[in-house]
């Protein structure tokens, strides 16, 4: 596995490499940045991973400096599963670049994650295709978690760079929650009842499969899940997967959620 921490060492180790796939994460490895790493192996002849907490895409200080690191642990990981490349770049390395023109979302996408975290998104735009301009993948792969994300990756790099992005399932533990880096900011119980409230609306979902959903439907059930849990549930929505318009119906839609469990916010879809 070669470690590459600067542009130079990146332009050198990947001189001549074709069909190369590209997993970004922002470290604190688990499972789900695992199996986006097995698809890369399988599908593409050489695989790099970046690791890359991106300042731009917080929009709280404190979410920035609590995001949880853990590069030795994170670079034992890679080694074992004979990655090709890792990518560990500056600041500098990424954003020393000339300045893009801003990214703006339009009225319709400033919703979910994108109306209560306002910047997030143009921050995840920008430093992605920022990644993609150096490292020049043929295949990028993400995960489905982070659905609305994915999405907005695929609208702005695919045809601007040739490059196939990848979604990727959606990995979860026995008990269904999804993985995430966040989850090790949380303490046992915590896990529990983010784990009893993911059983919850999958029970729910199963249960409206077949009737016309309605507004009330989806906001009694988000009261209800507050109010059971005493959490606070920052939105709770049925959308169409294609464009995101709210839907009456499961088919071709998803639940999707994002939650406090005290101060650590959690996002799923389902």
């Amino acid at each position: 596995m070669k470690k590459l921490l600067n542009n130079n060492d990146l332009n050198e180790a990947l001189y001549n490499v074709s069909n190369l796939g590209f997993v970004p994460t922002m470290g604190s490895l688990h499972k789900g940045h695992i199996s986006l790493i097995k698809k890369s192996k399988n599908q593409c002849s050489k695989t790099l991973v970046s690791i890359y907490v991106n300042p731009t895409q917080f929009n709280n200080k404190n979410d920035y400096k609590n995001y949880p690191r853990n590069s030795k642990k994170d670079l034992s990981i890679l080694k074992k599963m004979k990655v090709n490349f890792v990518y560990l770049p500056k600041t500098q390395d990424i954003y020393g670049l000339k300045s893009k023109a801003k990214i703006k979302l339009n009225k319709k996408e400033k919703i979910m994650c994108a109306k209560f975290r306002k910047g997030h998104f143009e921050g995840v735009i920008d430093v992605m295709d920022r990644l993609t301009k150096i490292i020049k993948p043929k295949k990028i792969f993400m995960g489905e978690k982070d659905y609305q994300q994915l999405y907005f990756v695929k609208k702005n790099i695919e045809k601007k760079y040739q490059t196939e992005i990848i979604g990727c399932k959606t990995i979860r533990n026995k008990q269904k929650l999804a993985l995430s880096s966040r989850n090790i900011l949380l303490n046992k119980s915590q896990i529990i009842k983010a784990e009893k409230f993911t059983q919850k609306i999958i029970a729910f979902k199963k249960k409206i499969k077949t009737i016309k959903v309605t507004p009330q439907i989806i906001d009694k059930k988000k009261r209800e899940l507050s109010k059971l849990f005493k959490i606070k549930v920052q939105y709770f929505e049925l959308r169409n997967i294609i464009n995101f318009k709210i839907s009456n119906k499961i088919k071709n839609s998803k639940i999707f959620v994002a939650f406090f469990i005290d101060k650590v916010r959690l996002i799923d879809n389902f």
